[in-house]
């Protein structure tokens, strides 16, 4: 026996990797997996829905995150276009293949001028649709795919998040498993990307700098319906 098949030999000795043993071990992992039991949540974001949403928005805010809120997603194009012309930015997006903000009325704003598919770093405003929000950090949970693009999270300058207030949740577990819900376990995404503020860094002399590695500035949409 090679020094290697020895070592690899006593550990499944001593972890009891065999018999009765190893079946009862296979159990408790499979019993895990499919009951995903939570951890200890904390009572901070356990709030009724208009206080979870103020939560969220205070503390987004506190990282330099501008939010807004509009009655219906039919009312998103035109918060755009209006945040566009206030910022003195031209009137072109890019958003992915997500069917909520497809389904929005961008041609009844024609001054807009909207681009499809992944960024190719010569955007400046991109909209992203998040599957949820954490109120407790305000953090925004956006999954990865052609729907949202993740190139649509780090190259342009002003990144735009639409989030369903239904969805803004106190706690992070809540967002998974509304991630587990819509994608199953058998196919999450790829990718779960959780923003918190515009990108910054604070590396150099400790002087903070906005888009040190993604957008400079970040604007939260919530859609009431």
């Amino acid at each position: 026996m090679s020094g290697r098949a020895e070592i690899l030999a006593g550990l499944k000795k001593s972890l009891a990797t065999s018999g009765e043993a190893e079946s009862a071990r296979k159990n408790a992992v499979a019993a895990r997996l499919k009951d995903t039991p939570a951890g200890i949540i904390p009572a901070r974001g356990q709030l009724p829905a208009d206080a979870r949403v103020a939560l969220f928005t205070c503390m987004a805010e506190s990282v330099q995150t501008s939010v807004e809120q509009v009655a219906a997603n039919d009312d998103v194009p035109a918060a755009v276009a209006r945040l566009l012309a206030q910022r003195n930015l031209p009137a072109c997006l890019r958003i992915g293949a997500d069917r909520n903000l497809a389904a929005m009325p961008w041609e009844a704003n024609p001054a807009l001028e909207v681009r499809h598919g992944p960024s190719d770093g010569k955007d400046a405003t991109a909209v992203s649709h998040a599957i949820g929000a954490i109120a407790e950090t305000g953090t925004l949970v956006l999954t990865s795919g052609t729907d949202n693009p993740t190139t649509l999270n780090f190259l342009p300058d002003l990144h735009i998040i639409v989030v369903s207030r239904a969805t803004i949740h106190g706690d992070m577990e809540a967002v998974w498993s509304d991630i587990r819900q819509t994608y199953g376990k058998a196919a999450m995404p790829r990718v779960v990307n959780m923003v918190t503020g515009p990108s910054r860094s604070a590396d150099i002399e400790q002087t903070l700098i906005l888009g040190a590695h993604g957008p400079r500035a970040l604007h939260v949409i919530i859609v009431e319906g």
